[in-house]
């Protein structure tokens, strides 16, 4: 097996290799996603029934979040992402990172960690994938241009086949999150709705 999470394949044989699918539940924590610009939208409702739903199909449900270190020491100072993370408390012992209870995340289901945006940047997340033989990520997050957006670049580019649940995204621009989900996104995944992916057999 190569460094991605997922062996080489032709296209011939990436069409006719069964489906594995995980799911990433992202950001959906108490600081971000607890946020009044999600908790209006219906977001946290709609991650809740996707969820579910990979539930019943027996499909994995990973749960990223972003949290940094006591005293942030991943961060340099300069960075972009020191600008973000300044918005927001994002100590890794800090309830503002815990999961929000409305996903009524199950014990069993694990916990990655992430230092930036994307869901692989300084996690496990690519060794967990791989041992699960994942070669399918379901994907549901907040915000679509932030963790979404970065996790499908990467998760592309290591050759993960893509579905976004378009409902059970969203961001605080509206017209970004339509853009995204219109324009962008159908290049290298699939968009669904939660209950069209649901209803799939």
């Amino acid at each position: 097996m190569t460094a991605s999470a997922t062996p080489t394949t032709s296209s011939s044989d990436a069409r006719t290799t069964p489906e594995r699918s995980v799911m990433l539940a992202m950001d959906f924590q108490n600081g971000i996603a607890g946020s009044d610009a999600f908790t209006k939208t219906g977001v946290l409702e709609r991650a809740r029934d996707a969820v579910a739903a990979a539930r019943q199909k027996n499909i994995p449900v990973v749960w990223v979040r972003v949290a940094l270190r006591e005293g942030a020491p991943e961060l340099a100072s300069e960075s972009s992402f020191a600008q973000i993370a300044a918005h927001g408390d994002l100590d890794q012992a800090h309830a503002s990172t815990s999961i929000h209870d409305m996903l009524n995340r199950h014990e069993s289901e694990p916990i990655v960690t992430k230092r930036r945006i994307s869901a692989f940047t300084g996690s496990d997340l690519e060794v967990l994938l791989r041992g699960y033989g994942a070669n399918t990520l379901i994907l549901a997050g907040v915000t679509t241009s932030g963790v979404v957006l970065s996790t499908i670049r990467q998760a592309a580019d290591m050759d993960f086949r893509l579905t976004v649940l378009s409902d059970a995204c969203a961001d605080r621009d509206e017209e970004v999150h339509r853009v995204l989900m219109e324009k962008v996104f159908p290049k290298q995944a699939t968009v669904l709705t939660v209950d069209d992916w649901a209803a799939q057999a």
